[in-house]
C-alpha cells in the first residue's frame, strides 16, 4: 500500500512550513506540512531540519517522491521517502 505521508529529510534550518508546501505542491493538493522542532540546552525552539508532508492523494505523495528525493532545496539535497507509522508512546 502506498501511503499519502512523505518524511522529508536533510531540510535546510532556514525552511518554512510554506516554502515546503509550495515545493511540494507542485505534485498535488498538499493536506498538512509539519517541520519537527526541539529545544537546544538553553531551552531555545530550534528547527530539527526533517518534517513531514501529507498529501490528499497517495499517487501524488508517489509523484513527488519520485521527483524530489535528490533534489537540491535550498542548497540541500532532500531526502524524501513514505513516512512509516507512528509508533505507540509510552
Amino acid at each position: 500500500m502506498v501511503s499519502n505521508k512523505l518524511y522529508v529529510g536533510n531540510l535546510n534550518y532556514k525552511a518554512t512550513s510554506d516554502d515546503v508546501k509550495e515545493l511540494f505542491g507542485q505534485y498535488g493538493a498538499v493536506r498538512a506540512v509539519k517541520l519537527i522542532e526541539g529545544k537546544d540546552e538553553t531551552g531555545r525552539v530550534i528547527k530539527k531540519g526533517f518534517g513531514f508532508v501529507e498529501f490528499e492523494d497517495a499517487s501524488d505523495a508517489k509523484r513527488a517522491k519520485e521527483a524530489l528525493s535528490g533534489a537540491q532545496f535550498q542548497s540541500r539535497a532532500l531526502k524524501v521517502d513514505f513516512a512509516r507509522p507512528q509508533q505507540p508512546r509510552y
